[in-house]
């Protein structure tokens, strides 16, 4: 692995989650304090994923075709407009400012490529056996921003909801910075020219079934599906979940988030390099599936704080594993020129699911309860365990000609 390289794009990558973190959890208190119901505060939360269905498969396969640095400044510059337009209009509250706020959100997921690029980015600068390694500091980073990020949301909301925007928006600038000063672009001028001539990297709907009828592939890509539902419930409604459960404001929320953050960093710093080089990937998907099904209904039932504390430890262990080892094995199953499409569109449908899970979990806890979001999350993470014997272990069992889940 190119250190160098890695440790840029993991500044890049931290700088951005920590501007995104800081004002993710206020949302639904934003929202709120406009007067929305628990449906349009899924609705608003929806917004963002909306965008990246249309906007991450192109921004990954753009990057494919003229560069990773060139596309990141695109996307960061997108987030920076979006964060600005929004802290200002918390700051003046002009007519319609509610109308505003759903926009700015969609216009973010528009152009919010950033982590699929990098992803793309650390694929190139990796070989395929430090594959996860180097993609559990995209894990990493993500950690580290909502140690931070939701605690300062947090703390400076007391001030006005503008101000924790306000200092997103300056941190997304910053990273504008950061990538035009120390990132080097992972793409060769030659790589760059013959990829861009490339007909796999060009975005047609007969490509992308190419990619689809890859081996492995497509069982990988309904993993990721599978995943983001389930985890997506827990992520995009637990503010909400914490405020109608335990009664937690924005400051509360953010302290526990900042938890779970120190969870995932501890997870990807020293546990999936050792784990993925232990074990195959295959083994540790099938594993952490089923943990996250038997932790979700843990989550569903737990009475206090203390209990939930406990039981994110499982949560954050479980799905940083998962997340990371499904993305490395997709990375693998196709062509180099290939990887920023597919993960484009591994992202474009965790987003449709994003769409899917805030509405949803909103409607669970205001038509069921709280408990309603955990229950539906151990049902999906369960089939996904199902899933995996069956359309992945079973076949790479029957006939094992595809190497990228060995250990």
């Amino acid at each position: 692995m190119k250190k160098s390289a890695l440790l840029s794009v993991f500044m890049i990558v931290f700088v951005d989650l920590l501007s995104f973190s800081l004002i993710l959890p206020l949302m639904p208190y934003i929202a709120e304090s406009f007067g929305l119901n628990s449906f349009f505060v899924g609705l608003l939360l929806a917004m963002y994923p909306i965008g990246q269905v249309f906007g991450t498969p192109v921004l990954g396969r753009l990057s494919d075709r003229f560069g990773r640095k060139p596309i990141l400044l695109i996307s960061v510059a997108g987030t920076f407009v979006a964060l600005i337009t929004l802290g200002l209009t918390l700051l003046l509250k002009p007519s319609g400012a509610i109308l505003i706020i759903f926009g700015t959100r969609l216009f973010d997921g528009l152009t919010g490529g950033n982590i699929t690029v990098a992803q793309s980015y650390i694929s190139d600068v990796t070989t395929p056996a430090d594959r996860a390694k180097g993609l559990g500091l995209i894990g990493a980073a993500f950690g580290l921003g909502f140690i931070f990020g939701p605690a300062i949301g947090g703390f400076t909301s007391q001030w006005g909801y503008a101000v924790p925007a306000l200092i997103a928006s300056s941190l997304s600038f910053t990273n504008l910075i950061l990538i035009i000063a120390i990132l080097q672009e992972s793409l060769s001028k030659e790589m760059r020219d013959k990829m861009r001539h490339n007909e796999k990297t060009k975005f047609s709907l007969k490509i992308l079934k190419e990619a689809l009828d890859k081996p492995i592939v497509g069982p990988l890509l309904h993993s990721r599906v599978y995943y983001s539902i389930a985890h997506g419930i827990f992520q995009t409604i637990f503010a909400l979940y914490a405020q109608k459960k335990l009664g937690l404001n924005a400051a509360q929320t953010g302290l526990v988030l900042g938890y779970v953050g120190i969870l995932v960093v501890l997870v990807q710093v020293t546990a999936i390099g050792r784990l993925t080089k232990a074990y195959s990937e295959i083994q540790l998907m099938r594993v952490a599936s089923l943990v996250l099904a038997v932790s979700y209904v843990a989550w569903a039932l737990v009475p206090n704080l203390i209990a939930l504390m406990i039981v994110l430890i499982p949560i954050a262990v479980a799905s940083g594993i998962l997340n990371t080892v499904l993305r490395s094995a997709l990375t693998k199953a196709v062509d180099r020129e290939e990887i920023g499409g597919i993960l484009g569109l591994s992202s474009s449908l965790e987003s449709m699911t994003s769409i899917v899970t805030p509405i949803l979990g909103g409607f669970l806890i205001a038509s069921l309860g709280t408990w309603a979001p955990g229950v539906f999350s151990a049902l999906v993470a369960g089939s996904l365990t199902w899933f995996i014997v069956r359309r992945i272990v079973v076949p790479q069992k029957a006939a094992p000609v595809t190497p990228i889940l060995e250990s």
